[in-house]
């Protein structure tokens, strides 16, 4: 199910870094959304989130943006970029 290896990062005030697992387990955790592709996500680690082939990289970054906008960016826009790991780890 989780055969992809994603990395996370997010932009907050113009600092690019990873996102912090304790966001991805938010997001993961707090995702109602009813698209079932999200269900197949598992975050392993700060930029790190494991994925099956349903997700959609450019939607998780957009979805998880709009969210991490509202619920932890403080006021402030989170921007999120979603990369195959490529074998990272």
């Amino acid at each position: 199910m989780f055969a992809r290896k994603l990395k996370v990062e997010v932009v907050v005030e113009g600092q690019r870094r990873p996102c912090p697992r304790e966001w991805l387990d938010s997001f993961a955790m707090r995702r109602f959304s009813g698209d079932a592709a999200f269900d197949d996500t598992f975050p392993r680690a700060d930029g790190e989130l494991e994925a099956g082939f349903r997700v959609d990289a450019a939607r998780l970054a957009a979805e998880m943006g709009d969210w991490l906008t509202k619920k932890k960016g403080g006021g402030k826009k989170v921007d999120v970029f979603v990369t195959e790991a490529d074998g990272e780890r």
